[in-house]
């Protein structure tokens, strides 16, 4: 195991700078130059905003559309996500 005076020579970073950085980190203050587009919070997962629906179903429902989307890989919301979309493009 190395010591702190090992991995501050090794990562050229001392203990001090380290909460130092944090500091300004919390204070939103970061260092270096802005590369590309900044997102604040989860990047949209289908390039806009999403709205919430939901209802609900028993209990033994909604254990079998859990073992079904784990079935086909996908979480419960892609897999309703998916019904929902393939009903709409067939009405």
């Amino acid at each position: 195991m190395k010591t702190a005076k090992e991995l501050e020579e090794m990562f050229g970073v001392t203990a001090e700078q380290l909460d130092e950085w944090e500091k300004e980190a919390a204070q939103g203050i970061l260092p270096g130059e802005q590369v590309g587009e900044i997102i604040v919070g989860r990047p949209l997962k289908f390039g806009e905003p999403l709205q919430f629906v939901g209802f609900k179903d028993t209990p033994q429902k909604v254990a079998a559309m859990d073992e079904r989307a784990s079935k086909l890989g996908m979480s419960r919301s892609d897999y309703l996500r998916s019904l929902v979309r393939k009903d709409l493009a067939s009405a």
